[in-house]
């Protein structure tokens, strides 16, 4: 291959992860993703530590799939691992629900006005049956 295409081939690499990382702040920044979860978790005082800690997590796991490292550790470090990870997730996806009001807007639609707390629930207990199906089952 030559250095030309070498050189082009870093270039769109390099601008389509820019792309993809500018996206993802623009994201987290226009919706109040990290004020909004320090809301629900009440957790004000460590705003700047979940800001870094979202950099840094980003960071790390970008190079571990960058340069394909593979761990090999007992099923009760990985247990706590993917516990963290949902607990991250869902925390994202509560604080991204809240800013865009999604749970009452669909209750409306699906006439659940009074039945919110049922609609949530049944959310949750779906969430939790299928991670748990694919977890165990490997679904």
């Amino acid at each position: 291959m030559s250095v030309w295409a070498c050189g082009l081939l870093v270039l769109i690499g390099l601008g389509g992860g820019l792309a993809v990382g500018s996206g993802l702040v623009a994201f987290i920044t226009v919706l109040d993703i990290i004020p909004r979860l320090t809301q629900l978790t009440n957790a004000h005082r460590h705003i700047r530590a979940l800001e870094w800690a979202l950099v840094m997590g980003a960071l790390f796991f970008t190079l571990i799939d960058f340069f394909h490292v593979k761990a090999h550790m007992p099923v009760v470090v990985t247990s706590l691992y993917g516990l963290f990870a949902g607990v991250f997730v869902g925390t994202l996806a509560a604080g991204l629900t809240e800013v865009l009001n999604v749970f009452p807007i669909l209750a409306k639609r699906i006439s659940m006005d009074g039945s919110l707390l049922f609609l949530l629930m049944a959310v949750v207990f779906g969430k939790v049956t299928g991670s748990l199906l694919q977890w165990l089952l490997h679904l």
